[in-house]
């Protein structure tokens, strides 16, 4: 498959992932029950934004208010790297993809946009700043967003869109018999996969990516969720790889996943 993008070290790297929700202090005080992250103030914003740090240290993402005047329902974003973000903006619109918001630039961090795919789901490209650290590309550590899923109306149109936008790469197919075929994608190493939004999600609910946290023990991390106001929406359940899930919403209205290895 030809890239009309040139190939670099950020480019396709997932960097980042955002909550947006209707109440930060209520999300902060789940997440941190439920996944173990910490919380710490990101200056730099105009308006309130906290950053979520691994017990390691490392910031995984970030949580805000979402901005007023924006009808959308909370949920999880993810910021993938480009060279340029005006470049991949150009390549988005070229492949039937369109641009939600403006670009925004952050000193010191970098440039950044949010776009939807052509079937409708929502994602960000994020050109990091000269400045910014760069770390090396690593699995998933606990805390860390272990697995990326796109539920989409046509999943053999997103695999070519994001190959041809982020050149990763389908590693597996795998045959789910009535629920259709599950695309796995990769860099490196596995990121996720990509599949039709099977029947029984509701007509109303977009095409949209969803993101597995690692935790020490999915069952546990099920018990933390219902304790601390989410819900389990399926699971927990041993998938293919022999590895466990649970499938969520918290107190707020956004889904998020948790995962751990066997």
């Amino acid at each position: 498959m030809t890239n009309t993008m040139t190939d670099t070290a950020v480019r396709g790297r997932i960097l980042w992932y955002e909550l947006l929700t209707t109440d930060m202090a209520a999300a902060e005080k789940f997440y941190t029950a439920v996944v173990g992250w910490k919380v710490s103030a990101f200056d730099q914003s105009p308006q309130p934004y906290h950053m979520w740090m691994r017990a390691g240290g490392d910031a995984t993402g970030g949580v805000m208010t979402i901005p007023e005047g924006m009808n959308f329902p909370p949920h999880w974003l993810m910021y993938v790297g480009v060279e340029k973000v005006e470049d991949a903006v150009t390549q988005i619109e070229k492949l039937k993809g369109s641009a939600l918001s403006p670009l925004i630039e952050i000193p010191t961090v970098g440039r950044m946009r949010v776009m939807k795919d052509p079937q409708g789901a929502v994602f960000a490209v994020f050109q990091p700043s000269p400045d910014a650290p760069e770390k090396p590309e690593a699995r998933a550590e606990l805390g860390g967003v272990s697995w990326h899923e796109l539920y989409t109306t046509d999943a053999a149109a997103a695999v070519k869109f994001y190959s041809e936008l982020f050149g990763w790469k389908e590693s597996t197919v795998m045959d789910m018999g009535p629920m259709g075929k599950y695309h796995i994608f990769a860099r490196q190493w596995d990121l996720g996969g990509m599949m039709n939004k099977p029947k029984e999600m509701p007509a109303q609910v977009p095409p949209h990516w969803g993101f597995y946290f690692l935790v020490p023990d999915v069952a546990e991390g099920a018990e933390r969720v219902k304790a601390n106001g989410g819900q389990v929406l399926n699971g927990p359940m041993e998938v293919p790889d022999g590895s466990w899930i649970v499938n969520c919403m918290d107190p707020q209205g956004a889904a998020f996943s948790l995962n751990h290895k066997k």
